[in-house]
């Protein structure tokens, strides 16, 4: 926090001539096909205000919100973030009632793509080349229509991380593993000895049920087959039935469904609160439900127990670590995640928002929230930043992805997304085959 702090206010014109200068020499000429964008100076003048819609959480808001005071302290521009309850609604009846903002930050780019158009290309507004040099690959794609940029990300999360207790694994002489060997070899030891079950793991969250179990697959199916058939699946064109879905469904049933990997199976599993991490510091082995690792988002440290949050604050990392979910076998190691990407609204661009929208865009404007435990997904962000070490593992392992593939549900049709979790959770506390479970959700393209 403190290191965050020593940022001077960064100028509009310094922003944008400096991240001009780092673009000339970062951007691969294949990677963007941009016009040119238009002159600060050519755009209408602006009234010194700019509004921002998004779905932040209050912590989120308040450092979000304090990057954009300085800078628009800086630039003479008032600028003011909102966030909205339930933001793919709110957002719609803001437009409905002509009262949207200048700038919307969306958590799933599919809910901004089924907006376009209401929105501008970005590279109308300002110089999409500077962030497209410095974001980590597989971030500048996300939110395209028609072959045009409609938006950009702000902040990111990810979700290719297991967590694990240093103390208990010392304690049963355990390592953390580095591949899916040495994983499968660890899972077969913690049942062997009875000291515990590998995972802990649950995928309850009310309306949303179901979520963490696509979160599985996704890593398997971008670790197995890549980037390419990644984005196939997400278009419908792989379907789930297919032999390459089917595989990573295979991967993530051995891993949580087979006998013994987690307490109370996949019936447990189904109505286990995602965000229970209880399990994860206990110390009665497998009579008192232990379990030994635990994947899940960066997001999930907010989770734990009062007691393990004090100590992350404290800088104690004794009881809590991380490392990267191994590449399957035959596979490659793959980083999946999400975040919250923004877009300007169709007769809202003016000088001031383009300068707004160079900034949010770029690595600068989470220095503060990095704080709530957000990640850059910029590839040039200062891991120094981030106010310690756990998080800034996290955002490391963001930064040095191979393969990034953004939360891939999040990127589905809606009605798609929704069955994913349902039929997925039906696969999981076993009253749906995976064939069963895939056919309905295809059938929802």
């Amino acid at each position: 926090m403190k290191k965050a702090t020593k940022f001077v206010a960064v100028s509009a014109a310094a922003l944008l001539v400096l991240a001009g200068c780092a673009a000339e020499e970062t951007v691969d000429e294949a990677t963007t096909s941009a016009a040119p964008a238009p002159a600060v100076d050519e755009l209408p003048a602006g009234d010194g205000s700019v509004t921002i819609y998004g779905g932040y959480g209050e912590a989120q808001a308040a450092a979000f919100q304090q990057a954009l005071s300085e800078f628009g302290d800086a630039n003479g521009i008032e600028i003011n973030f909102e966030a909205l309850a339930a933001y793919d609604t709110d957002i719609q009846v803001a437009i409905e009632s002509g009262q949207e903002p200048d700038i919307g930050m969306w958590p799933q780019p599919g809910g901004l793509k089924n907006l376009a158009e209401y929105l501008v290309p970005l590279d109308t507004v300002f110089d999409i080349s500077v962030p497209l040099g410095t974001l980590v690959p597989g971030w500048s794609d996300l939110a395209v229509v028609d072959g045009n940029i409609m938006g950009l990300p702000v902040s990111a999360n990810q979700k290719s991380l297991v967590f694990y207790n240093p103390e208990a694994f010392a304690a049963a002489g355990y390592e953390a593993p580095s591949s899916e060997a040495e994983l499968q070899a660890l899972e077969a030891q913690i049942i062997a000895d009875g000291s515990g079950y590998p995972w802990c793991a649950g995928i309850e969250s009310g309306d949303a049920t179901g979520w963490a179990f696509t979160d599985w697959l996704e890593q398997y199916v971008l670790g197995l087959h890549g980037a390419d058939v990644y984005a196939q699946w997400i278009a419908g064109d792989v379907s789930f039935a297919s032999d390459e879905i089917s595989a990573a469904a295979a991967l993530v049933s051995d891993r949580l469904l087979a006998e013994g990997q987690v307490n109370g199976g996949g019936v447990a599993i189904g109505t286990t609160f995602f965000g229970d991490t209880a399990a994860l510091f206990e110390t009665g082995g497998k009579a008192a439900g232990q379990c030994f690792m635990l994947r899940q988002g960066s997001f999930i440290t907010a989770f734990m127990p009062e007691d393990v949050q004090a100590e992350i604050a404290a800088g104690d990392f004794s009881r809590i670590s991380t490392f990267p979910v191994p590449a399957p076998v035959g596979g490659q190691d793959a980083v999946i995640g999400g975040g919250d990407i923004f877009a300007v609204f169709d007769g809202h661009v003016d000088q001031d928002v383009a300068l707004v929208a160079a900034f949010i865009s770029s690595p600068e404007v989470l220095k503060y929230q990095v704080a709530t435990g957000d990640l850059s997904p910029h590839a040039t962000f200062d891991l120094s930043l981030y106010p310690n070490d756990l998080i800034r593992s996290f955002g490391a392992g963001l930064a040095n992805a191979a393969v990034f593939g953004f939360d891939a549900s999040d990127q589905m049709p809606a009605a798609v997304n929704g069955e994913f979790w349902a039929s997925g959770t039906g696969f999981v506390v076993g009253s749906l085959t995976w064939q069963q479970a895939a056919a309905v959700i295809d059938g929802k393209y």
